[in-house]
């Protein structure tokens, strides 16, 4: 199994990191292998996203996802539902001195031949993809 975890502390107060991660289409704002992104359905949880991000040599590859925990303030999950690895996305919110505790986790099944052709692949985006927080935390405290 794939995984990745990354964690930042932000100068906000817990309702503004929330409200900026829980809004999937600002995600361009801070990922930036997003090449398009948007909320066709449903708000917390059930909302349903489509985006594309850039897979090999700069080409689309669909990344839909849906919400499947939206608790305000403490946790937001999705599981990707489109795209040749699917993985599960956790954010966990924590109030702390002076702000705001962000840990964005991410975890995928690659298996067989999948694992052989693409698992460092994988592992190294969803690295990336974690360690994107740091820009959340630019953005916002900015």
């Amino acid at each position: 199994m794939a995984e990745a975890t990354h964690f930042v502390e932000i100068a906000k107060p817990i309702e503004t990191v929330f409200a900026f991660i829980a809004d999937g289409e600002k995600c361009p704002q801070w990922r930036s292998g997003i090449l398009d992104i948007k909320r066709v359905s449903g708000e917390g949880v059930g909302a349903t996203y489509t985006q594309g991000v850039s897979g090999p040599m700069g080409r689309r590859v669909s990344a839909d996802y849906l919400v499947t925990v939206f608790e305000p303030n403490r946790r937001i999950e999705f599981q990707t539902t489109a795209g040749p690895v699917r993985p599960h996305g956790r954010y966990d919110f924590e109030a702390v001195a002076g702000g705001t505790r962000l840990t964005f986790s991410l975890d995928a099944e690659v298996k067989g031949l999948k694992k052989l052709l693409m698992g460092s692949m994988v592992q190294k985006t969803m690295v990336g993809e974690v360690q994107a927080l740091d820009n959340v935390k630019r953005i916002l405290e900015g």
